[in-house]
């Protein structure tokens, strides 16, 4: 579904991707883990058209999005969920969660995604009125998840959505990350969490430095002796 070749990214000198190539297919979870400044949001940015890559391409179904902006790349069917939430927060949750679907005109169709989305976060729903600044860390990572599937997308690429969140709600963020996955959504997750990441992951990436170190799937690296002592405690 989505084919990273060689990519190569910089801000102003400095390297941040020095030729990474992922490969995510289409109905699974695919993780990119690694320390901060590994280049995991790198990785995301430079998909979704905020960033540009040097050289490298980029094809999502088929479709090469490397030059496309980043408003036609969601028109496609791919949407990111950023890393901190970026809710606008003088705005309702309500007209959050409309703004996810700019690109859409099929009125009945968004409404029955609103429901969709009420029904997977039914906080939402009762705080649909409310100023989306005023709500808690966890509310925000609820409201830019349902704002990302008011798009529709076919790709969810997720940065860092445990951030800052404490142990529970980690746990339901990530079983509804799971419950989207199996309505149909493949998924590209940047995490730091990486115990999370890998049990409900099909296939990992692990991120030094801007270079792929590692890969194989979820499975083989949550057991391999080398990433539990990088980055499982052990």
């Amino acid at each position: 579904m989505l084919i990273i070749k060689d990519i190569n990214v910089y801000y102003g000198a400095i390297h941040a991707l020095k030729g990474i190539s992922v490969e995510v297919k289409e109905g699974q979870i695919v993780t990119l883990i690694g320390a901060n400044g590994a280049g995991k949001s790198t990785t995301l940015r430079t998909i979704s058209g905020l960033l540009r890559p040097k050289s490298g391409e980029i094809s999502f179904e088929g479709k090469n999005i490397a030059a496309m902006p980043a408003q036609d790349i969601v028109k496609q069917g791919l949407s990111q969920v950023p890393e901190g939430r970026r809710v606008f927060a003088n705005m309702t949750v309500l007209e959050n969660l409309e703004l996810g679907a700019y690109t859409r005109s099929d009125s009945t169709g968004i409404a029955e995604d609103m429901e969709t989305v009420f029904k997977r976060f039914p906080r939402l729903r009762e705080r649909k009125s409310q100023l989306a600044g005023t709500l808690s860390g966890g509310e925000q990572q609820m409201l830019a998840m349902g704002r990302a599937l008011m798009s529709r997308p076919r790709l969810l690429l997720l940065d860092e959505p445990s951030m800052g969140l404490a142990p529970l709600l980690v746990k339901e963020i990530f079983s509804i990350i799971k419950e989207i996955n199996l309505t149909g959504t493949t998924i590209l997750l940047v995490e730091q969490n990486a115990h999370m990441a890998l049990s409900i992951a099909n296939y990992a990436y692990v991120l030094e430095t801007g270079r792929i170190t590692i890969e194989g799937s979820a499975a083989e690296l949550a057991q391999s002796e080398e990433i539990r002592k990088a980055y499982l405690g052990g």
